[in-house]
């Protein structure tokens, strides 16, 4: 078994992320030519060689998109975008190989039948990869798609760099900080022109939105937020959708989202926005409900409004929830101190996937902030992976909040390491930010209990793109269960926080939710209508989207887009995310809600939808622990009440 990756300090980290591209791409590339020059004589060895290749290429990847990310050394982040580039032009290469395409194609009837199930499903995914990647086209149109993906990956770089590089701020004097929570200003204090800097970033702009009873303030900060990546991102965008679609109609598609569907749950580009306005017609109602209720008390304040920007959505949706529903949001927050929270986390998810964290304090990272944890299995002893713990806003870090794989787990291999990425108060939380941490860890164990299968392919998050935020997206409901919160969730006193608040919070939270459903379509109708479209001014066309999807109206010379950082990633198919909440939906139907930690179908659910990682279709998986296929009714209903 491979030890777990350990990292040099800084000093060293660029010679030795250079050291083990070399190595690590030779290696690859070493194995590919073998397989060329002697095949192996089975179907198995080619497909075990094949995956030998995948396995040193994600060990690459995945060491460089992360450190890319959270290095605090520009030059070790920079080098790292290097090492991606070389292992995307590689993968491109031996995609578009003829003769390693041959080596598989080539295999016999007579030895593909004699395949385990696992293994075939192996074969045909290899198959249609190299014909996604253009290997049946004439030299010329290869040669032109391989420009194209070495040029997309510069491309999502740079998109990705700018949004991280651009943290904007405003400078306020302290009395127009009025509503703010103590321990945030405390945290902020006065510099010596007599201002507060408030920046972008999570930590401040979202208490900021959310408390600030000034509204020049909330509106100065909400536009900078909006406005980040702007103009740089533009150009970046228009080619890098230019491009999507060359490729995409260069290997026999329409355009990028019919060939991104293709291997994703959806199956198809059209289904897409049939799906995006099936769900903006179901909210529709909930949406006007809640905007009604939402614009009347804003014209408490402003009696001349015919409408409610994010300007104040957020504040006034806070000013809804505590004198409506009974929720003060800074009240709330006494009871999510971070380490509580952190340690809470650990322990919920421990009880519920019979595993144990034991921290590993002497552990080399990138940065003193984050914890290294051991993945035990209670059962057996099992040492199941690794899991570091990179928590809090710095400079140069990615600014959202992700689960980053290091290295896929292979039984009596290579254990899984996998990698959160956030960015909390050092403090108190608000409970938003407790559900998404929640919600990233779920990508987390479902990163290191998919790594114990035989095949690279297969291991971790593996499954169709538009599946994988279900199981995290599920795992947020036990952040908003009474009894689980109250194993962690205590003041400065060690009160636990009352389970008549918590009712009143989920009350709370469901206020709105239509109209977040219908900002979310709104996401999605940029997402995709961009790809597909192409539109040659895209804050035109993004104004046209927000006025038919989204429930609040434009703030002028703004552009959103610049720094909506899953047109990289997610590409056309931001819809993913409400996919798979119908999806969690249903899968959190089975579970008692009286008993969340019950352990039969705590076991089940983790061994039969996590366990499997990619080795199935997600809609097998899901049925297989549902009994049957999916359905909308359960999303449906919660959307509805």
């Amino acid at each position: 078994m491979t030890s777990p990756l350990t990292l040099p300090d800084d000093e060293s980290a660029e010679s030795w992320v250079k050291e083990r591209t070399a190595t690590g791409l030779a290696r690859a590339r070493e194995l590919a030519d073998g397989l060329k020059a002697a095949p192996a004589s089975d179907a198995l060895g080619v497909l075990r060689i094949w995956d030998e290749v995948m396995l040193a290429l994600h060990n690459l990847s995945g060491m460089a998109s992360l450190l890319a990310n959270v290095h605090p050394v520009e030059a070790v982040r920079s080098t790292c975008e290097d090492t991606e580039a070389e292992v995307d032009r590689l993968r491109t290469e031996l995609s578009q190989d003829a003769e390693l395409y041959a080596v598989f194609a080539g295999l016999s009837e007579d030895q593909t039948a004699a395949l385990d199930p696992l293994a075939a499903r192996f074969l045909a995914k290899t198959l249609q990869d190299f014909r996604r990647a253009g290997v049946d086209r004439d030299e010329g149109t290869r040669a032109r798609l391989k420009e194209i993906n070495e040029r997309l990956t510069e491309l999502d770089q740079e998109f990705s760099r700018v949004i991280r590089d651009d943290v904007r701020t405003i400078r306020v004097t302290p009395d127009r900080l009025a509503g703010m929570p103590a321990d945030w200003l405390e945290a902020h204090p006065v510099d010596e022109d007599g201002l507060v800097t408030v920046t972008t970033d999570y930590p401040d702009s979202l208490p900021t939105r959310m408390f600030a009873h000034d509204a020049g303030v909330r509106r100065e900060l909400t536009a900078a937020f909006l406005d980040r990546g702007w103009p740089r991102n533009e150009p970046v965008l228009r080619e890098l959708f230019d491009l999507r679609h060359e490729l995409a109609t260069l290997v026999g598609y329409p355009d990028w989202a019919s060939y991104d569907a293709e291997v994703k749950m959806i199956g198809s580009g059209e289904a897409v926005p049939e799906f995006i306005d099936k769900i903006a017609a179901a909210a529709e109602g909930p949406m006007k409900r809640d905007l009604d209720i939402l614009l009347t008390r804003f014209r408490q304040d402003v009696p001349e409004a015919d409408a409610i920007t994010t300007a104040d959505s957020l504040y006034y949706e806070e000013l809804v929830r505590k004198e409506q529903l009974d929720v003060d949001s800074q009240l709330v927050r006494t009871y999510f101190d971070f380490t509580k929270v952190r340690q809470g986390l650990l322990d919920v998810t421990g009880r519920l996937f019979g595993v144990r964290y034991d921290e590993v304090p002497d552990a080399r990272t990138w940065h003193e902030d984050v914890t290294v944890y051991d993945v035990v299995r209670l059962e057996d002893g099992k040492h199941l992976g690794r899991i570091y713990l990179d928590l809090h806003p710095r400079e140069g870090k990615y600014k959202h909040a992700a689960q980053f794989d290091l290295t896929p787990g292979l039984a009596g291999r290579q254990l899984a390491e996998g990698v959160l990425v956030c960015n909390f108060s050092r403090g108190l939380m608000e409970h938003d930010h407790v559900v998404t941490l929640f919600h990233e860890f779920g990508h987390l164990v479902h990163h290191v209990l998919a790594g114990q299968g035989d095949w690279t392919r297969f291991s971790g998050v593996a499954t169709e793109w538009d599946f994988v935020e279900a199981p995290s997206q599920m795992l947020e409901e036990w952040a908003w269960d009474p009894d689980v919160l109250q194993t962690f969730a205590t003041n400065a006193e060690g009160e636990p926080i009352p389970a008549g608040l918590v009712a009143r919070m989920r009350a709370a939270d469901d206020f709105g939710k239509g109209y977040h459903a219908r900002t979310q379509m709104f996401y999605a109708a940029v997402s995709y209508r961009f790809h597909v479209d192409r539109p040659a001014d895209l804050t035109s066309a993004m104004i046209e989207l927000q006025e038919t999807y989204a429930p609040w109206p434009y703030i002028p010379d703004t552009h959103f887009f610049a720094a909506f950082g899953h047109l990289g990633g997610y590409s056309s198919a931001y819809y993913t995310y409400m996919w798979s909440l119908v999806i969690a939906k249903d899968l959190f139907s089975a579970f008692d809600p009286d008993d969340l930690f019950a352990p039969e179908v705590a076991g089940r659910y983790r061994d039969r939808v996590l366990a499997p990682g990619g080795s199935k279709d997600a809609a097998d998986l899901v049925a297989d622990f549902l009994g049957r296929p999916f359905t909308f009714d359960a999303y449906a209903a919660w959307l509805a009440r």
